[in-house]
């Protein structure tokens, strides 16, 4: 499983540094459900961001229907701006909170009128940070590290609520599902004695078993940002070259990670958020989605191992920053939820890599091809989704909790 060597290319400036991006938003592996924690105007209540008078709550979106929609999953007192959100296969939403000295998880589903909570356990951890969604999407993890070692709690799914199925030496970051059943983690570690950063691989169904998944060089830092299981395509981030820079290479495969000259853009971060799934055995040919943030603002970025170029594309006002999910057929599917738009989903098609390229212009993303000399595509007119009443907006064919 481990990657070795490197492609020689000549330097160039350093990307920008990559920025933090909060957890606000996350979609289900397989695209069906989102969720997210929003900002509701509540007489007398104080602003959880401090801008003003509002109430976090849980709000989750159905993706997968006719046209999307958002259900509020509010409860009798407000979130901290602080707590996870993950949605879960059957449309419940996991939530993860701080509570004193330890973390509760409960699992938040429509019902009647109102909201049900079921309260999966408690992890009594100075810190805890979900994992992302798991492929099959009936489990969920959640990574807790100290300074010399770092736990994999199972956190739904499991018989007994919250449960360590894994420690692993070493501080661990990141984390990036490696197999489609759940089994197979990679996770970034830096050992307690200093040293690179490296990825491995924890194996979930032999106790946290670690083997070496990335070594490109003996003292580089080396991260997965992301991988699909079917192509077998990992983005990586290292500074083999001699500065970070973004690659991309196999599972399993004994070619050298490969740093395209196209994703090195100077004075701007750089950041893979979704692969297209369905191209098995085919990594070369995988659309990836990035996301561009510079001096002038942020864009989306189109580009394969392949194709050797990189697509821009302005995001649609109300873009759920860095999120975003790929059909098997090519299509990115964008949420947003701007002034006239609660819930939106927009809708970009992968270019070919032989159409021109050209700079992002204004407006939101639209159907069509790579920017062209003029600019990109005009926006395609997209239905406005406002949340639906919870009685309005049954769980239809899925098992509730009871």
């Amino acid at each position: 499983m481990t990657l070795c060597a490197t492609e020689n290319e000549a330097s160039a400036a350093p990307e920008a540094a990559g920025r933090p991006y909060a957890p606000a938003f996350t979609i289900a592996a397989d695209g069906s459900y989102a969720a997210r924690l929003a900002l509701a105007d509540v007489a007398g209540a104080s602003g959880g961001d401090g801008t003003g008078e509002g109430a976090w709550f849980v709000e989750r979106w159905t993706l997968d229907g006719p046209e999307p929609y958002a259900v509020p999953l509010p409860l009798d007192q407000p979130e901290e701006p602080d707590s996870e959100v993950l949605p879960m296969a059957d449309g419940r939403v996991l939530i993860r909170r701080r509570v004193a000295d330890r973390h509760t998880v409960s699992l938040l589903y429509p019902t009647g009128p109102g909201t049900g909570e079921l309260l999966l356990g408690t992890v009594a951890r100075a810190e805890l940070r979900l994992l992302p969604p798991v492929p099959d999407g009936a489990c969920a993890y959640a990574l807790s590290a100290d300074a010399h070692s770092t736990s994999v709690w199972r956190v739904a799914g499991g018989a007994l609520g919250p449960e360590q199925v894994a420690r692993v030496p070493g501080r661990c970051s990141g984390g990036v599902w490696l197999d489609r059943a759940g089994r197979m983690l990679a996770l970034d570690r830096a050992m307690p004695g200093g040293g690179p950063v490296k990825a491995v691989a924890v194996d979930l169904e032999r106790g946290g078993e670690v083997s070496p998944l990335l070594q490109i060089a003996p003292e580089s830092n080396d991260r997965l940002l992301l991988a699909d299981p079917g192509s077998g395509l990992l983005l990586i981030r290292s500074d083999a070259p001699g500065h970070d820079r973004l690659g991309w290479g196999v599972l399993g495969s004994c070619l050298p990670v490969r740093f395209p000259e196209c994703l090195r853009l100077p004075d701007a971060a750089v950041t893979p958020f979704a692969v297209q799934p369905g191209q098995m055995l085919m990594p070369e040919s995988c659309a990836v989605a990035l996301r561009v943030d510079g001096a002038s603002g942020s864009w989306i970025g189109v580009w394969r191992p392949a194709g050797r170029r990189l697509h821009r594309f302005a995001a649609p006002g109300g873009w759920q920053s860095g999120r975003g999910v790929w059909t098997r057929d090519g299509l990115l599917r964008l949420p947003y939820a701007d002034g006239d738009t609660a819930c939106g989903v927009a809708l970009l098609r992968a270019p070919e890599d032989d159409g021109p390229d050209a700079p992002p212009g204004p407006g939101a993303c639209g159907v069509g091809g790579a920017a062209g000399a003029e600019g990109l595509p005009a926006a395609v007119p997209l239905p406005v989704c406002r949340p639906v009443p919870l009685g309005q907006a049954p769980l239809t064919g899925r098992v509730l909790p009871g």
